[in-house]
């Protein structure tokens, strides 16, 4: 069966001697992929900021820029492809595959225009490929690295979007996509609106959150790793965030995180006294919080858009089936006019939308899942589904070998892989995103600290042979 010992095995690293006078820094010889590190971080922090350039800095070019995390990837592949840092596997081999043959399908048989084709594509071309480059190239140091910037850059997006919340949608801070003046704020609930904080859509705030909160529970079972003082603002930051954001979402993923955080001292017995800590630590934050007017406003809107919400889809159980589910069967058993190869990559898209001009998107279900078999139809979608949900597993299990050994930070992670990768947005940018990096950090944070990718060219005009450490074929047939 597929399974996934570890993503990359250690070996020791070895080191040739060099010639004098190569003209080769140490910093290179030490790591021949920082270049590449270097565009894993650019769309990291873009993915988190270029909703800001988009309403603030550079609205003239929204469109553009909507796309700019895209060369970002392409460039990172072209190296890692050029040193043979991409492992062959099934998931991305079948997953190319799948994105070259709907490709052609949405020309011949879909809707047939090549723009709106290609912006559906590179999900499968660009961004899935990039997952396993950032797999491959950062390990689990990197992770823990992202995780501390990740913390101190939560802290002042929540003081955003406290202002956002509170001011009226004209305001300079609530100003749309392209420097629209009617706001970016989404409807709430009690006169108030959703905030959108950095990004250009309010579903970023849930999503950045809800990844953030995995560094947070992490470093409160690991407080020695970061600073005790960044760690309770941070956490201040995520809890107050959930009552100003008005999102459901945010508030199930974050109680999905401690739900895996929880299970993890039933696995692993010594993190129950941390756990019982951490819990003392928010409990300690939402009393302080509690102190102030502004957050008794926040949680009371909140609760009322919880409540209503809730009776409006069912209760709970309406609430989880339906929005983790994604609509699997309403997308089989509704979609009888869906032909056969669908409706083309990208029909479903914003963009796809607004470039087929007058085209009405119909009947391509509701959900992720819906929405991949009526772009592509019931075969190839389905293929799609089955490739999400097998390497989901096979991250899964290798997770809860690291939980295993006594390493949380995969396992922390996974509660926001889970709720992303089987089923989450791949057709919006920042969701899109958000499953992008997940998948390529978790993947990473299952490599040994400190390790070195090994990569097959030696540096152009210098006999420097770069540190070695072999790959395992991710998903190999075993």
């Amino acid at each position: 069966m597929n399974h996934l010992t570890t993503y990359q095995r250690n070996t020791k690293k070895t080191f040739s001697a060099t010639k004098p006078n190569t003209g080769v820094s140490k910093s290179v010889a030490k790591d021949p992929n920082a270049l590449i590190k270097k565009f894993i971080w650019a769309y990291f922090i873009l993915l988190i900021f270029e909703g800001a350039l988009r309403k603030w800095v550079l609205p003239g070019l929204s469109t553009p820029l909507l796309v700019i995390r895209d060369p970002i990837a392409i460039a990172a592949i072209i190296l890692a492809l050029q040193k043979g840092l991409i492992p062959s596997n099934i998931y991305l081999n079948t997953m190319f595959g799948i994105g070259v043959l709907a490709t052609m399908t949405t020309m011949v048989f879909g809707h047939g225009n090549i723009f709106v084709d290609l912006f559906g594509a590179r999900t499968f071309l660009v961004h899935f490929p990039f997952i396993f480059v950032v797999g491959s190239v950062f390990n689990r140091d990197d992770i823990v690295k992202i995780g501390k910037v990740t913390l101190w850059i939560i802290i002042p997006i929540a003081i955003l979007v406290a202002l956002q919340f509170y001011s009226p949608q004209s305001s300079l801070v609530n100003r749309g996509v392209g420097g629209n003046e009617e706001g970016a704020g989404f409807t709430g609930t009690m006169g108030y609106y959703r905030p959108s904080g950095t990004f250009s859509f309010t579903n970023g705030i849930g999503l950045m959150y809800g990844f953030a909160s995995c560094f947070v529970f992490y470093f409160w079972l690991a407080k020695n790793e970061i600073n005790k003082i960044i760690l309770l603002i941070a956490t201040g930051s995520l809890l107050i965030v959930i009552p100003l954001s008005i999102s459901r979402g945010l508030f199930f993923s974050i109680a999905v995180t401690f739900l895996f955080m929880i299970l993890a001292s039933a696995r692993k017995p010594k993190f129950l006294t941390q756990i019982i800590v951490a819990l003392l630590g928010g409990v300690f934050v939402i009393l302080l919080l509690s102190q102030f007017s502004f957050f008794d406003t926040a949680k009371e809107v909140f609760l009322a858009r919880f409540t209503n919400a809730n009776e409006s889809e069912g209760g709970l159980e309406g609430v989880l089936v339906d929005r983790y589910l994604g609509g699997l069967i309403g997308a089989l058993t509704g979609n009888d006019k869906i032909p056969f190869f669908g409706m083309g990559l990208g029909f479903s898209s914003n963009v796809g939308s607004q470039l087929l001009s007058g085209k009405v998107v119909s009947g391509t279900g509701e959900g992720e899942w819906g929405r991949i078999i009526g772009e592509m139809g019931a075969l190839i979608g389905i293929m799609v589904i089955i490739v999400r949900l097998a390497f989901s597993f096979n991250v899964a299990l290798s997770s809860y070998k690291k939980l295993s050994k006594g390493d949380i930070l995969p396992w922390l992670l996974l509660s926001f892989f889970l709720l992303n990768i089987p089923q989450g947005n791949w057709a919006q940018p920042t969701a899109l995103g958000f499953c992008v990096i997940i998948a390529g950090f978790l993947l990473a944070s299952l490599n040994d600290p400190k390790s070195v990718i090994r990569h097959t060219r030696a540096s152009d005009n210098n006999n420097i042979k770069a540190p070695v450490r072999k790959l395992s074929t991710f998903g190999r047939i075993r």
